[in-house]
């Protein structure tokens, strides 16, 4: 009798580990037909590939260390620049005109130079340059368009002006393939978490 408890105690048991047990669920893909046969079809993620990073010397690797400690002391503030440029878009429409839109404006401007105003004061003329490259990257307008947009022609040019005395371009733009591929590394190998 105690032969026939402990099986039927073991065999409850094992049925409640299988009944426990989770397959895997089954994953529906789309097909390809080729010659009578169905070839699963992914569209996977695209990926950079990077060369691994050669320095003829000693100077170009303290200056590619240089842009990584610029991109990350300047990213955070592009990215800020780009969730607030939808905010305000969102609360004031570009096609407004006239006095609540100039209200708003000064108001957000203030707000931002209280905020940023003493960090970015401090900022070289470098840091300055990688930042309107990066400002471009995430809002997909240059620096020089959104004052235009924001607060006029003629304010837009003053500032070109000032920016061109220091040797920068409110107008650059960020071309990830050319002359900012190196940026655009340092930026993939942040979000990695590699550097």
């Amino acid at each position: 009798m105690k032969r026939l408890l402990y099986f039927i105690l073991i065999f409850t048991l094992i049925s409640f580990v299988a009944q426990a047990q989770k397959f895997p669920s089954a994953q529906i893909f789309t097909g390809i037909l080729t010659d009578n046969d169905t070839l699963p079809h992914l569209e996977l993620p695209s990926i950079n590939v990077y060369p691994q990073n050669r320095f003829k010397n000693k100077a170009e690797e303290q200056q590619f260390w240089r842009m990584v400690m610029r991109v990350k002391k300047v990213l955070p503030y592009a990215k800020e620049a780009a969730i607030l440029m939808r905010k305000y878009e969102m609360e004031v429409s570009p096609d407004e005109r006239g006095q609540n839109r100039r209200i708003y404006v000064r108001r957000a401007e203030e707000e931002l130079i209280k905020k940023y105003g003493p960090t970015l004061k401090n900022m070289s003329i470098n840091d300055g340059r990688v930042l309107i490259k990066l400002i471009d990257r995430e809002t997909h307008k240059v620096s020089f368009e959104l004052i235009r947009d924001l607060k006029g022609g003629v304010s837009a040019t003053f500032w070109q002006g000032v920016a061109r005395i220091f040797g920068n371009n409110l107008k650059a733009s960020y071309d990830p393939n050319g002359e900012d591929r190196q940026i655009e590394q340092i930026i993939q190998f942040i979000e990695m978490g590699i550097i």
